[in-house]
């Protein structure tokens, strides 16, 4: 590794800090300035001042503002976010439970994503102005503007209720439970364990799921490919290509895809994170038991601490994706290390 890639790497980790101290102190100060007494929504109306008091204290609420955002801050440092008011648990063993599935679905999601999107960019590039580059154009924008839970619903009553190939719900039949549970990820604990049966289940109650949220976004990527390798089919190494007599098909997928693919790692990482974060409506949809779940069950129980525990997990794995892409890119381009 160069001295200017580790110099790159050091400053990128260090502006990362105080955009991590802000984010923090934004889900501070947000859920704070909030409408409403979480004590008074957990314990309802009919609690006395004595229970609200002893509420309030025991979450910490009584101290002043600046002791509470100190101690909340500490609590992140040591990834303690703290205990669920309506469960009695940390809220970081809430996460370790719901998190497997969200990142499960966002995994196989963004696999898709990354496979239609990238080869239909590409594929719509190379046939550039041909019918078939018009109609994935068009396919692009129409899935980029489908509603995810509507494009989940069609496809419950067309495979699911219609013809009966995939379950319409859940991640599990009812019955098949995991022997072991090694990361959490049904499918990949399958495989670690040589539990195919269960693998075989686990893919086809995440088929659905991962196709509705994966086709979304594909749309995006699709036209981010296209418009990226349109650029770099018009250089000049593609040109000298060409004059030596290289097949089209490997001028495109090898040589033009691998320069394109810079600002489109870009968005495939932010994605990712968002992704994570943006499954609500699919997990809603699917009734898939991950993150997006535990948000809306503890919203509708007013349960303040996880949701705002949940609420900054998100934020940090965004945080994250973002350095984690500035490396890729010190990594692919040489030019933005100096």
């Amino acid at each position: 590794m160069s001295s200017a890639l580790r110099r790159y790497i050091v400053v990128r980790i260090l502006l990362t800090i105080p955009m991590l101290l802000i984010l923090v102190s934004l889900v501070f100060v947000v859920l704070r300035v909030l409408p409403g007494d979480p004590a008074l929504a957990i314990l309802r109306e009919g609690a006395s001042d004595e229970q609200l008091a002893s509420f309030r204290a025991a979450l910490g609420l009584d101290q002043p503002l600046h002791i509470q955002y100190l101690n909340f801050i500490s609590g992140v440092v040591r990834f303690d976010f703290g205990e669920s008011m309506t469960r009695s648990i940390p809220v970081i063993d809430e996460i370790k439970t719901f998190f497997p599935a969200t990142m499960e679905l966002a995994i196989a999601g963004m696999f898709i994503t990354t496979v239609v999107g990238i080869f239909s960019g590409a594929f719509a590039a190379q046939h550039r102005k041909k019918a078939s580059d018009y109609i994935i154009r068009i396919l692009s924008i129409i899935l980029y503007s489908l509603p995810i839970f509507w494009l989940g619903l069609m496809l419950q009553m067309s495979f699911g209720a219609g013809l009966g190939w995939l379950p319409v719900s859940g991640r599990l039949s009812p019955g098949m439970t995991p022997e072991q549970t090694i990361t959490g990820m049904y499918t990949i604990d399958a495989i670690l364990t040589g539990n195919w049966p269960l693998f075989k289940d686990a893919i086809t109650h995440l088929i659905m799921p991962a196709i509705t949220l994966g086709l979304v976004l594909a749309g995006i990527f699709t036209r981010l490919t296209r418009a990226n390798m349109l650029d770099v089919l018009e250089q000049d190494f593609i040109t000298a290509g060409r004059a030596r007599g290289l097949k089209e098909r490997v001028l495109v997928y090898k040589h033009g895809l691998r320069n394109a693919f810079i600002p489109i790692v870009t968005l495939l990482g932010l994605q990712f994170a968002l992704l994570l974060a943006g499954a609500i409506l699919t997990e809603t949809t699917f009734s898939w038991p991950g993150m997006g779940r535990l948000v809306i069950d503890r919203i509708y129980d007013r349960d303040f601490t996880t949701v705002q525990g949940a609420i900054l997990f998100f934020a940090l794995m965004v945080a994250g994706a973002s350095l984690i892409v500035d490396i890729l890119y010190g990594f692919l381009d040489p030019r933005i290390r100096y």
